[in-house]
């Protein structure tokens, strides 16, 4: 597994990558970045773990608000979605991981 720097919201991470998965990676981590700094800009909550749950939940809700999601589900979409399982639990696996060795919560 491949090891990438990657900096959200100006705190920086070294991340675990399969080889092939660096621009998804990327892609992720500009999401995250985004979506914390916009909630950090807005000023109202300081703590970077909450920080971190609420870009969490936003992000989710956008995935599960996409259009395609409110259409009746069909057998290829559960499937694609079963697939895709284990990268979102990997994923916040990692963020978990790189979160609790922070050691910072402002």
């Amino acid at each position: 597994m491949k090891q990438m720097e990657v900096t959200i919201m100006g705190q920086g991470y070294v991340l675990g990558c399969p080889e092939g998965g660096e621009v998804a990676l990327q892609k992720a981590v500009a999401s995250v970045d985004q979506e914390m700094s916009a909630i950090r800009d807005a000023g109202r909550v300081k703590a970077r773990e909450r920080i971190a749950v609420l870009a969490a939940l936003n992000l989710a809700y956008q995935l599960v608000e996409r259009p395609e999601a409110s259409q009746s589900p069909t057998v290829a979409a559960v499937g694609n979605a079963a697939s895709e399982l284990p990268e979102l639990e990997e994923l916040i696996r990692r963020v978990d991981e790189a979160l609790g060795h922070d050691g910072q919560l402002l």
